[in-house]
């Protein structure tokens, strides 16, 4: 078994200066996908300097404002991550950026290393959001796709949230994304930042790979915990019956030609057949829902 702690990383573990979270390339072992969670207490700022990454500032509760430039984007945000999507702002690399709350709240900060520079910063309508029902039955989940090709230009980053209704498998069948092969799979490190409903909510999240690159982890996962996954099959993230499972997916990776291509574990692929005569989970979506 892998070593399991290199790659789980439990709430307050990996906190560092303002965040409850900071997962660097350095941190993580790797070359470009990163993630900082930052809480602010109402009427406090702060200032985040991008350097060689670009940036999203994505609200997971309450709104902020984010000032760049000259530039001030004013996030409406949200209640919590299982009320709905939310609106959010990019910030290219060699930029700074004062984010401030007058009300306080928690926002995460996906990044991506890149040596692009050609995009400004700017404003994700809430509106724009694709939400996406992927899956049925006991697969079904929720996806919305912030920062992926074809729904926000960035020039490396990919970000989208995942909300699977509590006894559901999502991240199934299992996928893997570690090599670059033209039009059939992209080469990209990942990162899973989790929040579960309900005080003593927990989930599960799996991640195995092959005998030329091991790697075997069995995650129980609470809120705030956060899985690395460097290469491998990753799936099922599982939710415990009663609890709703929530988790942010940050990706990045070498390749120039910005795309998000998976391939199914061919001992599992099977299963996306099954879905053609079931129903999706009437459970979904979670837009208009409170967290319980």
């Amino acid at each position: 078994m892998t070593d399991t702690s290199k790659y789980h990383l439990p709430s307050g573990t990996s906190a560092d200066g303002p965040y409850d979270l900071l997962v660097t390339p350095e941190s993580a072992g790797w070359g470009h996908s990163g993630l900082r969670i930052l809480t602010l207490r109402p009427g406090q700022a702060h200032t985040l300097s991008t350097g060689d990454s670009e940036f999203l500032v994505l609200p997971l509760t309450g709104s902020c404002t984010v000032s760049t430039d000259g530039t001030a984007f004013e996030l409406t945000g949200r209640t919590s991550v299982f009320a709905s999507a939310t609106d959010f702002a990019y910030l290219p690399r060699e930029s700074v950026a004062l984010i401030s709350s007058a009300d306080g709240g928690t926002f995460a900060l996906p990044s991506a290393r890149t040596e692009r520079s050609s995009l400004s910063a700017r404003y994700g309508p809430q509106k724009n959001v694709p939400v996406e029902l992927r899956g049925a039955g006991a697969c079904s989940r929720q996806v919305n796709n912030y920062c992926l090709p074809g729904t926000f230009e960035a020039e490396q980053l990919l970000v989208c949230e995942v909300l699977t209704p509590g006894g559901n498998w999502s991240s199934y069948p299992p996928h893997k994304h570690d090599e670059a092969r033209p039009g059939q799979e992209s080469e990209l490190e990942e990162i899973y930042y989790f929040q579960v409903a309900g005080e003593d909510g927990f989930a599960y999240q799996r991640v195995y790979g092959t005998q030329d690159r091991p790697i075997d982890v069995l995650a129980e996962v609470r809120s705030g915990d956060t899985v690395l996954i460097p290469h491998g099959w990753h799936g099922p993230s599982i939710a415990a019956p009663g609890y709703d499972l929530y988790y942010l997916n940050v990706m990045a990776g070498p390749g120039q030609d910005r795309a998000w291509l998976i391939c199914d574990d061919p001992a599992h692929g099977w299963v996306r057949e099954t879905w053609e005569s079931q129903d999706v989970d009437d459970r979904l979506p979670f837009e208009g829902l409170t967290q319980r």
